[in-house]
């Protein structure tokens, strides 16, 4: 018997091939009816069989489309409609957005495969993409996501890439990236005077190729944001480019031209293959251990047993990597700590000094994104997310809210991102940056008035952290004169546990939430970051912490983790201080500390203090490079062997007793790697015996400190099976997840 229907799909479902796919299983089956693209996700009409129908509509959910997410779907019967056949309509837009947004994907196999073939039409044309693959965010103007409502509209197809648009057998049928080089994206060579490198286009890569080779630094314009690449293999090359970046140690990210070549020199693992062969394809931290290259890893990755390493995620790397007989450093487009460069005038005024050649194009990048990293740990393989970015935003689709009140997270400071909740889906920006820099501030700004304008939609709830000087707050009480919206703070750390809380709806249970990390305004106004909370029954309080110790001179704290040593140390210690500071800074530092009444419990601290007493570095040239450092001194650990350096009381325990009690080690020659896994050891069994003497079964991990995988390999191994340990899945335990939190803050403890 033939009936109608009205079906429904919501989630990531534009962008993703959905409307073809739907297309060619609807003749299939037989049916009559239309599909399209809507505010809310992908609406389908269809007539036919009823009994194949609803096979039709258990199939689509059952076997999407490779890269689509479904959240939410419907089907309801209605009055017949005759069709004459089943058709792709024109989007319509009747209301306001209320979809997720579609993150951009990395090269399929069948578009790297069009671009190596010699006898295809897209032979060495890279700005290959089909349903499956492309950049979606990256050239987002508005949605619904139509070729039209993209920045890549100003590209009008040619009549070939026309005919594959419409046929429904092509997988570039309604492709709304579908391009090709009569009709699409150019590409350019210049130098940094701004004067172009005349070049047949089929010999570009060649010559990119060969420039690399002979220690040049090149720009390339991305489909995210630019990238500065040279030879990962030649140090010098290398030096140049961190003194002209600003970068003097941080570790850069290489692209290797292969899987296979990356194979032969790093082993990976059954995860890290997953990831580097992903839809996402973020950079992996990987060990290198047994490392089997010619990469400068001193210059790299200075100081580290560990390198960050991505695979070609776009038609531009590709046709490099097909030329590369070595893998190059690939790095973000910028200089240090300012945000990505998306634009060409941009890049030539900020980056003529770095780069000797630029590789650009005439594609607008609306949303440029740096690229995401991910880490395994060793022994569990449990996987943390050190930047959510290219790939992953702004989309979350994880966790359901149900509230009518529209909603904006302003995030913290050092590793800032926005939350939006404006219709019955969330969106998370990527990953911003350092508010303290004015161009990442700048960049904050216009995301958070792009996402207004993008959903129509004035906030009436703004949430801000509870810092009085944070850039993202102030901003954020701005906003809200500005929009009459009902400001609210946060206290940092009760945003990163209920974040957790958040990714594992952990609302309904009792649980003790852990968050480490570096800084974070506490309640009694001094700098918290070694915290215990209870939560249970929509209250958090917060029941232990590390004692407190001096907070001193500021920012300048965390950047000398010598000034951490300093606050914590005993008198005894005062031999190992003369090796760090001056006559003059101790008497000086001395005296402020009489005086200091600004008091912390810092676990970020205490990891600088640790790594500075074991000579490791006195001073961070980027953000959280002493506790990177000290993790990297060990590549394994002995349970065993362990001992802990303090004992847990009521409240806590102590950072003092902790480095004294290390010092005593240091003093009787204990092997370094033994002592930094004794203080690992330390606090994984104190979090552990916390939440026994405390009668929590539950524990929520947050904070900048749970990137250290040793510390998360420790834990996970030290619980009892009555343990559930908690840790982030989809969003990073550092800053970057303060602006979820916030928003999950305020709908399940604020009243």
């Amino acid at each position: 018997m033939i009936k109608s229907y009205k079906i429904s799909f919501s989630g990531q479902v534009q962008g993703v091939g959905f409307r073809p796919y739907v297309y060619n299983l609807a003749l299939e089956f037989n049916l009559k009816g239309t599909v399209s693209n809507n505010e809310d996700g992908v609406l389908i009409f269809a007539s036919g069989d009823s009994q194949n129908i609803t096979t039709f509509y258990q199939k689509l959910i059952k076997f999407p489309p490779p890269i689509s997410k479904i959240k939410n779907s419907s089907i309801i019967e209605i009055e017949n409609v005759l069709f004459d056949y089943f058709k792709i309509i024109p989007s319509t837009k009747n209301g306001q957005l209320n979809l997720p947004l579609t993150p951009d994907f990395a090269i399929c196999n069948n578009c790297k495969n069009d671009v190596e073939n010699t006898e295809n039409r897209r032979y060495n044309y890279p700005f290959t993409t089909c349903v499956n693959c492309g950049p979606r965010w990256a050239i987002t103007q508005t949605f619904p996501f139509e070729r039209n409502n993209t920045s890549i509209a100003k590209f009008p197809m040619c009549p070939k890439c026309e005919k594959e648009y419409n046929s429904p057998p092509d997988r570039r049928f309604h492709s709304q990236t579908n391009t090709c080089s009569a009709c699409g994206i150019q590409l350019k060579l210049i130098n940094n005077l701004g004067k172009t490198i005349v070049i047949e286009q089929s010999n570009l890569f060649k010559k990119i190729a060969i420039l690399l080779s002979e220690g040049n630094i090149i720009a390339i314009k991305n489909t995210s944001g630019y990238l500065l690449c040279c030879n990962a293999e030649d140090p010098k090359v290398i030096q140049k480019l961190r003194d002209k970046k600003h970068r003097p140690h941080k570790p850069f990210a290489v692209l290797y031209p292969s899987l296979e070549v990356l194979q032969k020199e790093v082993i990976l693992n059954e995860n890290q293959l997953k990831s580097l062969t992903s839809a996402e394809l973020p950079i992996n931290i990987v060990s290198l251990e047994n490392y089997n290259g010619k990469i400068a890893l001193k210059e790299v990755a200075p100081g580290l047993n560990q390198l960050g390493i991505m695979l070609p995620y776009t038609g531009i790397l590709k046709l490099l990597a097909n030329e590369l007989s070595f893998p190059i450093v690939a790095t973000s487009g910028n200089i240090h700590g300012s945000p990505i460069i998306n634009t060409n005038a941009d890049a030539l005024k900020k980056l003529e000094n770095i780069a000797d050649y630029f590789l650009q194009h005439n594609l607008k990048i609306e949303h440029p994104q740096d690229d995401s990293v991910v880490k395994f740990s060793t022994k569990f393989q449990q996987k943390v997310l050190f930047r959510r970015s290219r790939g992953y935003a702004p989309n979350y689709l994880e966790t359901s809210i149900n509230s009518e009140q529209k909603i904006l997270a302003m995030g913290a400071h050092l590793k800032s991102t926005i939350a939006f909740y404006p219709n019955s889906n969330l969106y998370i920006s990527q990953y911003l940056g350092n508010l303290d820099n004015f161009d990442v501030y700048k960049r904050f700004t216009e995301v958070t008035e792009n996402f207004i304008q993008l959903f129509e939609q004035q906030p009436e709830i703004i949430l801000v952290d509870k810092h009085p000087t944070y850039q993202s707050t102030q901003f954020g009480k701005e906003l809200a004169k500005k929009t009459t919206s009902e400001l609210i703070e946060i206290q940092h750390h009760k945003s990163h546990f209920t974040a957790v809380l958040g990714e594992h709806n952990l609302f309904d249970k009792k649980v003790l939430g852990v968050v480490f990390d570096g800084t974070g305004f506490g309640d009694d106004s001094n700098i918290w970051g070694g915290e215990f909370f209870s939560y249970q029954n929509n209250k958090i309080e917060r029941i232990g912490q590390v004692d407190n110790f001096d907070w001193l001179l500021g920012d300048k704290m965390s950047k000398e983790p010598r000034l951490s040593l300093f606050s914590l140390a005993s008198e005894e210690m005062n031999k190992i201080l003369k090796q760090k500071f001056t006559s003059n800074e101790l008497n000086n530092y001395s005296y402020l500390k009489s005086q200091n009444k600004l008091k912390t419990s810092s676990i970020g601290r205490l990891f600088d203090a640790v790594a500075s007493l074991l000579n490791i570095t006195d001073f961070n040239t980027y953000e959280g490079e002493a506790a990177i450092l000290l993790e990297n001194s060990i590549l394994n650990y002995n349970l065993k062997t362990c001992k802990t350096y303090c004992q847990l009381n009521s409240l806590g325990f102590s950072a003092k007793e902790i480095i004294k009690n290390i010092y005593k080690d240091v003093e009787e020659g204990i092997d370094r790697t033994q002592i930094i896994s004794n203080f690992l050891f330390t606090l994984a069994t104190h979090i552990l015996n916390f939440s026994k003497e405390k009668g929590f079964n539950k524990i929520a991990l947050s904070g900048g400190v749970f990137q250290n995988t040793t510390l998360v390999d420790m834990l996970i191994e030290l619980a009892s099976k009555e343990i559930k340990l908690y840790f982030h899945k989809d969003l990073s335990p550092n800053d970057e997840n303060s602006s979820f939190g916030q928003l999950m803050y305020y709908l399940n403890i604020h009243k």
